[in-house]
């Protein structure tokens, strides 16, 4: 049904292009009366009527009744039929993967989290993931036709018109591909950052803003761009590399192979390096003995020591947060953004990265620049990912985007 449809669309179709704008206008705005519904679409009345009872009767679209207080005519209300279908998302992080699936109104249906995996350049790895997805969808009993596609997340090099990741290479097809081979549906890759800033963007903490960056301060750092309203990808889909700004005065090698780069004095990483650098340097913390036990520390047992007012860690933070707030004041400069929201694994560290962070945005940024930006946390959290896949494969699914 959506295949068809899209594909009058793709054709010129003119009835198929008025419906795919009807559903975009219930997506973005919400529910409308069919009166309503003409003005926005500058159809006339009998048009648009006609319109909608053909996505009624295909089934994209429902007649919700009259709404609205008693007394006076109240018109019919017509919306988005949440059973038309559902999207699945996939975001994969450093060690575990969180799924959902959202109706087609944009609900989030099902929810699964921290399901155990790490990602690796190898087959195995990759049918791993796919049988993860597979049983998700298996228990939320849904049948095979009403999953519409499935959208997935992951870090780095990200070019999703072409289905290609170069972070990892498991064959020289693209890794879309080879997905949809295993899964059995349509799949769109995105970059995981690029997600999380459209998840905050639909229903996070963004209300009517049209310019927006995320920052994504997890193990490594990353910017989404919101600007006028749609996601920036630059030419391959490759912009938002914010954490490989050549900013620093070190000689720590990035990831990347370069040495400088943002994201070794401002990410989870650097959190990690630096807090393991100043315990073999004798610093106490609440993690000293385990550290003298030989024992492995991670990124989480570093906030979870911040959390209990680790006085290392809350130094080490602030040390961050401030060499983050120096970049992203470069960006408000460069951008004049409405809205910032920090998102990713480092924002549960709340103030102690927020303060140190806002403190040296008015330090180092144009005070009539930064005064039009408002600096958020992420509302969505951890579930930013995982929101932002199902949103944006419901509109690369419909031709939204």
């Amino acid at each position: 049904m959506a295949e068809t449809f899209l594909r009058q669309a793709e054709e010129g179709n003119r009835n198929a292009l008025l419906k795919r704008q009807i559903i975009g206008l219930y997506i973005t705005a919400g529910d409308f009366s069919i009166t309503d519904l003409s003005k926005e679409m500058n159809l006339s009345v009998p048009t648009t009527t006609k319109l909608i009872g053909e996505l009624i009767a295909e089934g994209y679209v429902h007649d919700y009744g009259k709404q609205g207080r008693s007394g006076g005519r109240r018109p019919n209300i017509y919306g988005l039929n949440p059973y038309a279908g559902y999207f699945v998302g996939v975001d994969i992080m450093q060690d575990s993967v969180n799924l959902g699936i959202i109706n087609f109104k944009g609900q989030m249906a099902f929810y699964k989290a921290a399901v155990h995996f790490k990602i690796d350049n190898t087959i195995q790895s990759l049918d791993k993931l796919c049988t993860i997805v597979k049983n998700f969808i298996a228990e939320s009993k849904l049948t095979k036709k009403k999953i519409l596609s499935v959208g997935v997340n992951l870090s780095g090099r990200v070019n999703s018109e072409t289905g290609y990741c170069y972070n990892y290479y498991f064959e020289e097809r693209p890794l879309s591909v080879l997905l949809e081979e295993r899964l059995g549906y349509p799949v769109h890759l995105e970059n995981d950052t690029r997600a999380m800033t459209y998840g905050e963007y639909m229903c996070g903490v963004a209300s009517n803003e049209k310019n927006m960056l995320f920052i994504n301060a997890s193990w490594g750092l990353g910017v989404g761009i919101i600007i006028d309203g749609k996601l920036y990808y630059g030419k391959s889909g490759f912009s938002g590399e914010f954490g490989h700004f050549p900013l620093l005065d070190n000689d720590v090698l990035c990831r990347c192979g370069k040495s400088g780069c943002l994201e070794t004095g401002a990410s989870g990483s650097a959190l990690h390096r630096l807090f393991l650098e100043a315990l073999k340097q004798k610093k106490i913390s609440l993690l000293s003995d385990k550290y003298a036990k030989g024992e492995d520390i991670s990124q989480e047992d570093i906030l979870r020591a911040l959390r209990h007012e680790d006085i290392l860690a809350i130094e080490i933070m602030e040390q961050i947060g401030n060499t983050l707030g120096r970049a992203v004041a470069g960006l408000i400069n460069l951008f004049n953004p409405e809205l910032i929201v920090v998102g990713g694994t480092l924002s549960v560290a709340k103030d102690y990265l927020m303060l140190p962070l806002k403190s040296a945005i008015n330090k180092y940024s144009l005070s009539l620049v930064n005064k039009d930006t408002t600096i958020k946390t992420s509302k969505l959290g951890d579930k930013a990912g995982v929101t932002g896949a199902c949103f944006l494969v419901r509109s690369k699914t419909l031709g939204l985007l």
